[in-house]
């Protein structure tokens, strides 16, 4: 297995999303039109709290926004991040310091020196996945288009 596969574990996406109920996205835009926007609101229409941690944003998503992790005032369980890899090491030891559960890399979000502090710290590491994409993988949510077809199949309904 290579590093990179490692943290990409199936079983270990499964856990942190099925145990975590707050999560804290680190450069999450006010733009509805970027990437960590559309996963935050995702995130939270299914049920998740979330944390906007953006130095350059007040609000988003109708929640105070937080300069960095160590401003957040309340446990966090993942913290997701949509920062270039340069950004990592620090917002790892930060994640290990407020005794979050996992370290979530969106996709391109690599560093894994990052990735081996943050485990080194007891945080479970997921990197260069994106958080919605395996939630709706896992929740039974990702279909053709957007459409649930309630069906894991991928045979029309009266073709069988």
């Amino acid at each position: 297995m290579t590093d990179l596969a490692r943290y990409q574990d199936a079983l270990t996406i499964q856990r942190v999303l099925n145990t975590a109920r707050t999560i804290a996205i680190v450069g999450l835009s006010g733009n509805e039109l970027r990437a960590s926007h559309f996963v935050g609101f995702y995130l939270k229409r299914h049920g998740y709290r979330v944390i906007p941690v953006n130095p350059r944003e007040s609000e988003v998503l109708g929640e105070r926004s937080y300069g960095d992790l160590l401003d957040v005032p309340e446990p966090v369980d993942i913290v997701n991040v949509f920062r270039a890899p340069d950004a990592l090491p620090q917002i790892a030891r930060q994640t290990v310091h407020i005794g979050a559960g996992a370290l979530w890399c969106q996709f391109g979000v690599i560093n894994e020196p990052a990735a081996r502090e943050a485990e080194e710290g007891g945080v479970a590491v997921v990197m260069d996945r994106c958080i919605k994409v395996e939630h709706a993988r896992y929740a039974g949510r990702m279909h053709w288009l957007g459409f649930n077809t309630r069906r894991i199949t991928s045979v029309r309904a009266g073709l069988q």
